[in-house]
């Protein structure tokens, strides 16, 4: 009974390697929300190299006004250092692609200790992996808005593309899914 639920999971799983390959690499969509470049990128540099030396999360805010309170509509910047330089992209590709396979295997099983009714019909067992993708969408992706955030069109935009991409995956494991499979 494992392979009924091993089967649909890897078929998601390479379904979610493609649609990265073909949303990140093609469209360079990771690139562009996390890559932006900054005018004078080495001076940057520098002044960071030299004043974040531990591995964190850095929130660089203006100077107080003579009340004592961050003056209104100014920028708040924020550094994120890891410790780590790009040495480790490697690392962080198989972290990636291991989340890429057993998120899938995961969520199909998941759906295979689901009561029987839920799991009678394609729409439904579509309709639970949206509901994952929903999930990650309000309580991971629109929890990266605010200060030393995402923008708000940026968190929304991560959202949808998590409920999408969850939603697709959705349809190929719930393809492949037999509804009488039960796991447990």
């Amino acid at each position: 009974m494992l392979k009924h639920v091993i089967v649909p999971g890897l078929t998601g799983a390479i379904a979610l390697i493609f649609i990265a390959i073909i949303v990140d690499g093609i469209f360079g969509f990771n690139s562009r929300m996390n890559m932006n470049f900054v005018p004078n990128e080495q001076v940057v540099y520098e002044v960071l190299k030299a004043n974040v030396v531990e591995p964190g999360r850095y929130v660089c805010n203006p100077r107080l006004t003579a009340e004592g309170r961050f003056p209104e509509n100014e920028p708040v910047f924020s550094i994120q250092y890891a410790g780590i330089g790009h040495e480790a992209a490697g690392m962080q590709t198989m972290i990636g692609l291991l989340s890429l396979l057993l998120a899938p295997i995961i969520g199909a099983w998941m759906l295979s200790v689901a009561s029987d009714r839920f799991r009678s019909t394609y729409v439904r067992r579509v309709l639970f992996f949206t509901v994952i993708g929903l999930f990650l969408a309000v309580f991971v992706d629109l929890q990266a808005y605010g200060i030393s955030g995402y923008p708000l069109t940026d968190v929304l935009i991560l959202g949808m593309r998590s409920i999408v991409t969850w939603t697709l995956l959705g349809l190929i494991v719930a393809w492949r899914m037999r509804p009488d499979v039960r796991v447990v």
